[in-house]
């Protein structure tokens, strides 16, 4: 039986995904991370909790934070990161601008592929930078 909570693809599997996949997975990481951030900080509580979520998982906030780690990302990193930002999005959120979107789009690929190849540890190295204040 596969342990999807602590999974290990290899790079071919890994190619054979798209862009827009990758994002989709790290787009559910990022907002874990998100969420078990501000439960451990006391950042919000109660109703305030989906809200501050929202602030920090929306495409200008992650737009903005990538931007913070994008000197530490290694070649092959950056390689994700660049295939991420190019995918083929259909429809961007009235409140982000497109350039805004593709780099969300870029960072949840990044994050999506390492969870994927089983780098916790790396994604969560590059989320403390994004969230340092």
């Amino acid at each position: 039986m596969e342990n999807y909570f602590d999974i290990t693809m290899t790079d071919d599997q890994l190619r054979t995904i798209s862009s827009i996949g990758l994002a989709h997975m790290g787009d559910a990481v990022f907002e874990i991370l998100v969420r078990t951030w501000l439960c451990a900080h006391g950042k919000a509580t109660g109703k305030g909790l989906h809200q501050a979520t929202i602030a920090l998982v929306r495409a200008e906030s992650q737009a903005e934070m990538a931007g913070r780690i994008l000197p530490l990302l290694t070649e092959e990193e950056a390689a994700v990161f660049r295939r991420g930002r190019n995918a083929q999005v259909h429809s961007v959120p009235p409140h982000a601008s497109r350039a805004q979107y593709g780099e969300a789009t870029a960072l949840e690929a990044l994050f999506g592929w390492l969870w994927l190849r089983g780098r916790k540890d790396r994604i969560n190295e590059l989320f403390c930078v994004m969230m340092e204040e």
